[in-house]
């Protein structure tokens, strides 16, 4: 008899193992990813893709200002945060000793904040010292979509500020500061590309139509957040797209992740709108 308890300990152990190993995998399972609005539109047609790829796999994706994502992914709330800025050593270290991984940005896109005024206005253009002289004034002329967004963290960083040194006027959320600019003349909107970039997307359509992106002029040429000046980075205010995972072996975050790099999730990119990060180039060969 206790033979006979041991055996039966011994195999319903085995097959718990079994079950747990087959739970922790690339193709199946659950989780989290954190992604500040400016770049959600992206990060759902990635998580789209990949849930047709792997039906047994579930990617819910959460909205929240970039730095409050970044603090919440560190306290394990999700398994991937989408980054557009760069780290501080601060930062770097919280995920070392959080985490205790490597930071490893995992690039997939070219992305870019945008400056625009609504469609009737006669403004055509914006030099790069405007933009920097602007955010100094009290007259806070630029509108961002709310503080710890990430439109708001890159900007800062292209012009060697922090945040809080900047001033600037809020209308919260993107699409909001797009509808409603136009009820403040002489202000100019800050959002991110991908908010309005996707082709044939209705809503983007909407949005494009009611707004005017301004080429930023820089070192005495005008530059747009189009192919080419993203592709090259010739853009003044391109940037780059990246994951970050706690995930320190290979199940469905670091799946994701992979996926999204590949020729497949580089496709979905470049529907987007988005300059894919990863280059694929095909060869021909005619006899």
């Amino acid at each position: 008899m206790n033979k006979f308890f041991i055996v039966t300990i011994l195999f319903l152990s085995i097959i718990g193992c079994s079950k747990k190993e087959e739970s922790a995998s690339y193709h199946k399972g659950q989780m989290n990813i954190i992604t500040d609005e400016a770049f959600k539109s992206v990060v759902e047609a990635l998580a789209d893709g990949y849930m047709i790829s792997y039906p047994e796999t579930k990617i819910n994706i959460i909205t929240k200002k970039e730095d409050l994502g970044f603090i919440d992914f560190l306290n394990d709330k999700a398994k991937i945060a989408v980054m557009s800025k760069d780290l501080t050593p601060e930062e770097i270290k919280a995920y070392e000793d959080k985490v205790d991984l490597k930071v490893l940005p995992a690039k997939f896109a070219a992305d870019a904040v945008i400056f625009f005024v609504p469609k009737d206005s006669e403004k055509s253009l914006i030099t790069f010292e405007e933009i920097q002289q602007g955010l100094q004034s009290d007259e806070k002329t630029f509108v961002f979509d709310g503080t710890n967004s990430s439109n708001l963290n890159f900007v800062a960083q292209k012009l060697n500020k922090k945040p809080g040194e900047l001033k600037f006027s809020i209308i919260p959320g993107s699409t909001n500061v797009i509808e409603e600019l136009n009820k403040y003349p002489n202000k100019i909107g800050v959002v991110g590309l991908n908010t309005i970039s996707r082709p044939y997307d209705k809503e983007a359509e909407k949005f494009r139509s009611m707004i005017k992106i301004l080429p930023v002029e820089k070192g005495g040429k005008s530059f747009l957040p189009d192919a080419e000046g993203l592709r090259e980075m010739k853009y003044p205010f391109t940037r780059v797209l990246y994951f970050l995972t706690n995930e320190g072996n290979f199940n469905i975050a670091n799946g994701f992740i992979r996926y999204s790099c590949t020729q497949l999730g580089q496709m979905i990119v470049e529907k987007e709108g988005l300059q894919p990060y990863n280059i694929y180039r095909r060869e021909v060969q005619m006899r």
